[in-house]
């Protein structure tokens, strides 16, 4: 995989440089509320920039079906990104039409623009190969070469993912190159102690990394929605709690495995319940109550691990070398239910070991509770931008995108 430090010693002064990458940012309206993925391509844009390039940022953001919705538009992206770059961001109204072709021949070397959601176009996500082929040439004309930094977008086989790179030179940007670097340590020759935490809502959605970590990892900590699952599987009653009773007999092989092969597979000792789903929106006092996992009432809900999870956790977490965090422990996004989370992340602060922080809902609770993400601070070695491309990766899957940045 050719990386961006080699385009650069190339030179691409006068060139037009596609970055496909990932914008895809939570807005309240046209407000963004969390910058990070708009501030993790920035320096593969500045260093494009900055060495002449015209760079053609393109990105996708939400999932508007195939045409053009207002309320998925790129344009506050745009604004911010500019913003970010100290200087004006062109900004096309489409992807490949009449603005698109005339905002990217307008640009002069060094100058920046940024297209319209490209999933405003069927083609881009289109499962017909000849229909994503035609977008890929649309979008090919635009450009001379292609950067790959759109981690989050990697395991989508999408045009602009997959099948552009086939179309144009091709390299990895800083930021996938950062990703697949760290991936890399959480797969091959690991240091150990090697502690994955795992949270979340589905049970389902992670039963694939499980079931590669139980031949790798020798620490797996279960919270979130997830865990009541697992403590089903032990026979206990978990009232209203989120639960996938399709996968107990999945989950109950999964935990014999595990001590089959002396993982230790550690499960909440208590959590946080209530009768009612709290509400998010005005984040009203839910005056939660402490039970033992084995004794949760029937009519309640667990919604965060207890104050003596957290302790657990955080003693397992405190000799790791290598830590791997995916998924909330709780409902976090409410004052209420916050602290397995907290505790969850500060254990990782605390750990002299790698720790990584593997995107999604992790990253998200990460900066809505105010910790200082930056490795230069002392804190996380790595905050992913990619939740699903992450867990892919560790499930041993090949990714579309990372596949197509290969000669």
């Amino acid at each position: 995989m050719k990386t961006i430090d080699e385009l650069l010693s190339d030179g691409v002064a006068g060139k037009r440089v596609f970055v496909r990458a990932d914008l895809n940012v939570p807005l309240d309206g046209t407000t963004i509320t969390d910058d990070g993925r708009i501030r993790a391509v920035l320096p593969t844009v500045k260093a494009l920039a900055e060495a002449g390039a015209r760079v053609v940022v393109a990105s996708h953001l939400g999932r508007p079906k195939g045409a053009p919705d207002p309320a998925f538009s790129l344009a506050p992206a745009a604004a911010r990104l500019g913003e970010l770059l100290g200087g004006e961001v062109e900004f096309a109204t489409d992807t490949v039409g009449d603005s698109a072709q005339a905002t990217v021949g307008s640009l002069a070397d060094g100058q920046v623009a940024v297209i319209e959601n490209l999933r405003f176009n069927a083609g881009e996500t289109s499962k017909d190969d000849a229909e994503r082929a035609a977008f890929a040439d649309q979008l090919a004309a635009l450009a001379d070469v292609y950067v790959g930094d759109g981690f989050g977008a990697v395991h989508r086989k999408h045009a602009s993912v997959f099948d552009l790179p086939a179309r144009l030179p091709h390299y990895a940007g800083y930021l996938i190159a950062t990703e697949v670097g760290v991936l890399r340590k959480l797969t091959d020759d690991v240091e150990r102690p090697y502690v994955v935490a795992l949270g979340g809502a589905k049970v389902s959605d992670k039963l694939a990394v499980i079931d590669q970590l139980l031949g790798k990892a020798d620490r797996l900590l279960i919270g979130g929605g997830m865990a009541y699952t697992f403590l089903k599987a032990q026979g206990h009653e978990v009232g209203i709690s989120l639960l996938q009773e399709d996968q107990v007999p999945v989950v109950k092989e999964y935990m014999e495995r595990a001590e089959k092969n002396g993982v230790e597979l550690v499960l909440p000792v208590d959590v946080l319940v209530a009768p009612e789903f709290p509400d998010l929106k005005t984040k009203a006092p839910a005056n939660p109550t402490t039970v033992a996992a084995d004794a949760i009432p029937a009519d309640q809900e667990g919604l965060d691990i207890g104050p003596e999870t957290r302790k657990l956790y955080a003693s397992k977490l405190v000799d790791a070398a290598t830590v791997f965090w995916n998924g909330p422990m709780g409902v976090f996004e409410h004052p209420d239910y916050a602290e397995g989370t907290r505790a969850v992340a500060q254990a990782l602060i605390d750990s002299p070991g790698f720790t990584v922080v593997g995107g999604g809902d992790s990253a998200a609770a990460v900066r809505t509770l105010g910790f200082d993400e930056t490795a230069s601070g002392g804190k996380f070695d790595h905050i992913s931008t990619g939740g699903g491309a992450s867990l892919e990766y560790l499930e041993g899957k090949t990714l579309p995108g990372l596949a197509a940045l290969e000669d």
